[in-house]
């Protein structure tokens, strides 16, 4: 029986502009011709000159130094986000290949920067941080200085630039490319995995079983590859952090995120601490459905009003509304990305799935990818991203060196953006059933974005753990360390289905940035104590949040953060956090108990 076709979103044609970064293929192969020879240019001047120079002459050749990253990024920026949109053809591949090469011989031709900033003498480098020439690069010559004991020497570096393009690059666009190409039956209808999975929030159980089967189906399908990708990338992280002197598999993401390893050790610790928060909610949860057993294919089903059809035209007014009421300023930006086309938003065959925004480079500005289905939690999904773009646009300000945040606040603003757009969605709700629908969404969320991704954490930590101490991987143990890690946090609120076991190899977290997955849980935890601030200050709190945005990444995050109050060093940050989210838990109870009585 032929299967209808999905309800159209008006997504179908919002699709971003590209000519805002070149008008065609031969103004980037000029503009990446120019960046080169630049490169070379700066390397002929300054190589072997670092520690020479005086803070004036330094500061000279950083700027320089920033105009080729800039111009070398906007290149980069437009070849990734082609191919974003386009995994499957070859001229796509072939353009951001021919990128990736030329962007590698540049970043070779400068690294000396690195290698002799780290050998510089410390006292000498010292003096040139804190020289007032130098203050627009402080922050990045402090990090730089951080990282000194990690640099290896230039001809050392220019050989793992040149073999990384055919590394772990290259095995990133394998993993993506596979999962891109990759197709799943749903009832007689061959879907790209994103679409799939985004049936896993229908309301329909034997839907969601069929769904599960069909992507486990195809996930043991590529175990094959997606085993051997996972593998080369934790022997490839392993081979680099030997070489370079880190300590554990996580220390140079800790260092990138501008994080010491015992303060992500006690937000771990204080996550898998209250993992009865989770089965709480899920045992909640399978009560508000019905179920005597909830299984994995069951954790996203909605309970109501969650079930509603959302087109992207109420989707672009309820969040650009959301982040108006906020502040003036962001709602205007956010209106940008909608009239000035920075948005790609329906999902198609070869499209990369999933959702973010790229922030290109200071003198362009953010893109946005979604995969939009029309699902009230794609609402959220595109409040996220754009908070996120407004951050980048906010941050361009701050130059190549300071525009870019450490992971630990990427996550601030795209959390935040969700947590305005929520709350301004569940105050315009009449009835106590459509906000318990509503808040058992978000709290959903918050699971995932909490929870799940210190779980994920978790099982990082065990298969870097693995390869290190005992080899390579079968996919079986994966799975294992997958299982156990998942279990620990469900306890008996949710069965997890044998074929859950294969449901690692598809998150691209892992492939794609080692380590990352905290970051999720610092930012929910730093917003809820943000939001807090906004509840308790009201309108005044607006321009100091745009500020701490516009900053970047121009300090430490606990010296921004801390502007606003916020202490990130306090022991019991995490724990506050956490009691917001039982809150949330206790509060969503309290309505479920309402809205039974009320039904009686």
């Amino acid at each position: 029986m032929p299967v209808a076709p999905p309800e159209l979103t008006g997504a179908e044609d919002v699709r971003w502009d590209l000519s805002d970064l070149y008008p065609s293929d031969d103004a980037l192969r000029a503009d990446l011709d120019a960046a080169e020879a630049e490169a070379r240019d700066l390397a002929a001047r300054y190589r072997g000159r670092l520690a020479e120079l005086d803070a004036s002459q330094l500061a000279t050749a950083l700027a320089e130094l920033a105009d080729v990253h800039d111009r070398s990024g906007k290149a980069y920026t437009y070849a990734y986000l082609a191919w974003s949109t386009h995994t499957e053809a070859h001229e796509a591949g072939a353009r951001l290949q021919r990128v990736r090469e030329a962007y590698t011989r540049i970043g070779q031709d400068l690294l000396f920067v690195d290698v002799e900033w780290a050998r510089m003498d410390p006292d000498r480098a010292r003096q040139l941080t804190e020289a007032p020439e130098l203050a627009p690069y402080r922050h990045y010559l402090e990090l730089k200085t951080e990282a000194r004991d990690h640099v290896l020497s230039e001809p050392e570096e220019r050989i793992l630039s040149e073999k990384a393009v055919t590394g772990w690059s290259a095995w990133n666009r394998f993993f993506d490319e596979t999962l891109g190409a990759a197709r799943f039956d749903v009832r007689g209808e061959s879907l790209p995995l994103q679409q799939a999975t985004a049936k896993l929030h229908d309301a329909d159980r034997a839907l969601r079983r069929d769904v599960h089967e069909s992507v486990t189906s195809g996930l043991v399908r590529l175990n094959r590859p997606l085993t051997y990708v996972f593998n080369t990338v934790l022997a490839d992280t392993a081979s680099s952090d030997r070489l370079r002197g880190y300590e554990s598999w996580i220390a140079s993401r800790n260092e990138a995120n501008e994080i010491d390893g015992a303060s992500v050790d006690a937000l771990v610790e204080a996550v898998t601490g209250r993992y009865d928060l989770v089965a709480r909610f899920y045992r909640l949860k399978r009560r508000l459905l019905g179920l005597d057993e909830m299984f994995d294919y069951d954790r996203y089903a909605p309970t109501g009003e969650a079930t509603t059809f959302v087109t992207w035209d109420r989707a672009r007014e309820m969040v650009t509304e959301a982040y108006t009421d906020f502040d003036a300023e962001m709602g205007r930006i956010v209106g940008r990305f909608f009239e000035d086309r920075w948005v790609d938003a329906p999902p198609e065959a070869g499209k990369r799935g999933g959702a973010f925004s790229h922030g290109a480079v200071p003198s362009a500005h953010p893109y946005i990818l979604m995969n939009y289905t029309g699902q009230l939690r794609d609402v959220q999904t595109l409040a996220h991203e754009l908070g996120h773009g407004v951050h980048q646009f906010l941050a361009r300000d701050q130059g190549v060196y300071h525009a870019d945040t450490p992971l630990t606040t990427a996550e601030t603003a795209s959390v935040f953006g969700e947590m305005l757009t929520f709350q301004r969605t569940l105050a315009a709700l009449d009835s106590d059933a459509d906000r318990l629908a509503l808040l058992v969404e978000k709290i959903d969320d918050t699971m995932a974005t909490v929870f799940r991704q210190v779980t994920m954490n978790r099982f990082e930590a065990a298969i870097h753990h693995h390869r290190r101490e005992r080899g390579e991987l079968s996919p079986d143990a994966f799975a294992d360390h997958w299982m156990r890690t998942q279990t620990a946090m469900y306890g008996d609120s949710v069965t997890l289905t044998e074929g859950y076991r294969w449901w690692w190899s598809y998150i691209p977290h892992f492939v794609h940035t080692p380590g990352y997955v905290y970051a999720y849980a610092f930012g929910e935890l730093l917003v809820l104590a943000l939001y807090q601030k906004y509840q308790s200050e009201g309108a005044g709190f607006a321009p100091k949040y745009r500020q701490l945005l516009a900053s970047g990444g121009s300090d430490w995050p606990h010296v921004l953060v801390g502007r606003l109050g916020i202490d990130l060093e306090d022991p019991g940050f995490w724990d506050r956090g956490l009691d917001a989210i039982e809150t949330l838990v206790a509060e969503a109870e309290a309505l479920a108990d309402r809205v039974a009585r009320d039904a009686a």
